[in-house]
């Protein structure tokens, strides 16, 4: 049991280096490397069923992060495999909580491939899991996930439903509860992101500019990478109410050298999603012009 508590520690700094926005083929390494050392324990001498449970755990929440690690940099083929793995870890496991972790992944992963059925069945699975019947906490969660998806996929009515049961359910959840690391990310200002993200989808941009506002204002400081994400998208939501200038003015510190998280994945797929945005915008124009040159100036640095 020491050597999970020991795992369990290396687990929850992983997820704050994620936070922080050291992601990428590193934190994808690492959380593997930290899985095999799980199941390799399980070789090592005799330990009770509690413990091989719980290293059985660990392997597939290590697995899931180098999943989500993935993911995020946009390589679908890793992604599968690492979530494949984790699904039987997890059912190893008998873990209806991580199992609920790993279907919001694989909606996530479906969605970014375009495969919105398989999104949808995903992110439906994660909300039937277990632990969202027992905590309203995970409930939110899932069901502002499901929202995102439906949203994606142009079902404005069950979307706006989603999301409201998902903040009905935030408001009812038991904040004192203790919780495993991965949820940490999962608070007030994350589900205003990603309720955001549905009224985005849904035309409601002056919505998902209002929400933005305030999850950018009370993001923690140390979420780095989840601050880049949104500031982002807050760009793309006044894009797209016309406001070019206010737009670039909201995107620049992005670019600039002394950015807490260098932009990649996800996030540079929608800073490229904006640049053509706004090019089309208001081509021409002076802060456009201005815009290109300090994107073209953090390229070549690159």
């Amino acid at each position: 049991m020491s050597d999970a508590d020991r795992l369990a520690r290396n687990f929850a700094d992983l997820v704050q280096d994620d936070h922080e926005g050291r992601t990428g083929i590193r934190l994808e390494t690492r959380a593997l490397a930290h899985a095999q050392h799980a199941l390799d324990l399980q070789a090592v001498g005799q330990a009770s069923t509690r413990v091989r449970h719980r290293l059985y755990y660990l392997a597939a929440a290590f697995t899931g992060t180098a999943l989500w690690a993935a993911v995020e940099a946009q390589e679908p083929q890793r992604a599968q495999k690492h979530l494949n793995k984790a699904m039987t870890l997890a059912g190893m496991a008998g873990s209806s909580e991580m199992q609920m972790r790993l279907w919001g992944h694989a909606s996530l992963l479906a969605l970014q491939q375009q495969r919105m059925h398989d999104a949808l069945a995903a992110a439906e699975a994660g909300r039937r899991a277990h632990v969202c019947r027992s905590d309203a906490f995970y409930r939110s969660l899932a069901s502002a996930r499901l929202a995102g998806i439906l949203s994606a996929m142009g079902e404005k009515t069950a979307a706006l439903r989603t999301l409201d049961h998902a903040e009905k359910t935030y408001d009812r959840a038991d904040m004192g509860e203790q919780r495993p690391a991965w949820m940490s990310f999962y608070d007030r200002a994350e589900l205003n992101g990603l309720a955001a993200l549905v009224m985005g989808r849904i035309g409601r941009h002056d919505e998902a500019e209002a929400r933005l506002h305030r999850t950018l204002a009370l993001l923690r400081p140390d979420f780095h990478r989840n601050r880049a994400y949104y500031t982002i998208h807050l760009a793309l939501a006044q894009l797209a109410q016309g406001e070019g200038d206010q737009a670039v003015n909201t995107a620049l510190p992005l670019l600039s050298k002394g950015s807490a998280t260098p932009l990649a994945g996800r996030s540079q797929s929608l800073l490229h999603q904006f640049d053509r945005d706004l090019r089309k915008l208001s081509p021409g124009a002076g802060f456009v012009i201005e815009w290109q040159d300090r994107l073209a100036e953090g390229e070549k640095e690159l």
